[in-house]
């Protein structure tokens, strides 16, 4: 693979990430996380499959590890008694870049019949889909072309979701004024973990 080569993808990606959309969805998405997450006890469910499932997996590991607790629901196994642990003062965060993903679609009519007050921020490619039709709050990526050389395999589409994941935590911890002190409580273990007790003691 040349530099060249390389260069371009790299282009490809940074365009795409600085293409994203700036809405003002962005601010009603963390006031919903606020309100159901940090006011009224609920916790951030994240869903999405295949690959963006795999981003949906990562922004709730981020969120929980930065003060608001989340956790990812795959959608399929949600169909076989995974559901229950939904609650009504939940919040689902969902993502698909075509937005007509089926399992994600059933996932919405499900969730509701548990909790039906239940709202949705969706990140998706397409804002005029069916799953965005079904969202409190719709977030669009851009919808970039792939920089896989079929223009198929998710891979600028995911960078783009990631990204977005990112806005919304680092939105939300400003909004809750999370420290050094707390990420120590909450990452123990590791280099991070090292380094945060010693940035907490210098609060």
């Amino acid at each position: 693979m040349t530099k060249e080569e390389i260069a371009k993808i790299l282009d490809q990606e940074a365009t795409a990430v600085r293409n994203i959309p700036v809405v003002e969805g962005y601010g009603e998405a963390v006031a919903l996380i606020l309100e159901h997450v940090h006011e009224k006890g609920g916790t951030l469910i994240t869903s999405g499959m295949g690959k963006a499932g795999q981003i949906a997996m990562n922004i709730a590991t981020t969120f929980s590890s930065t003060g608001t607790p989340s956790f990812f629901l795959h959608p399929s196994e949600a169909q076989h008694g995974d559901l229950g642990i939904v609650r009504p003062n939940d919040l689902m965060l969902v993502l698909s870049n075509s937005g007509k993903t089926r399992e994600l679609l059933e996932l919405v009519e499900l969730a509701r019949g548990i909790a039906p007050g239940i709202k949705f921020i969706v990140i998706t490619g397409n804002p005029d889909s069916p799953l965005a039709e079904k969202a409190t709050v719709c977030l669009p990526t851009g919808n970039p072309a792939e920089v896989c050389i079929l223009g198929l395999a998710p891979t600028t589409s995911t960078t783009v979701m990631t990204v977005i994941g990112d806005i919304l935590v680092v939105g939300t911890m400003r909004r809750i004024g999370f420290s050094n002190r707390d990420y120590a409580k909450r990452h123990h273990g590791g280099y991070l973990g090292s380094k945060s007790r010693e940035q907490s003691e210098k609060e």
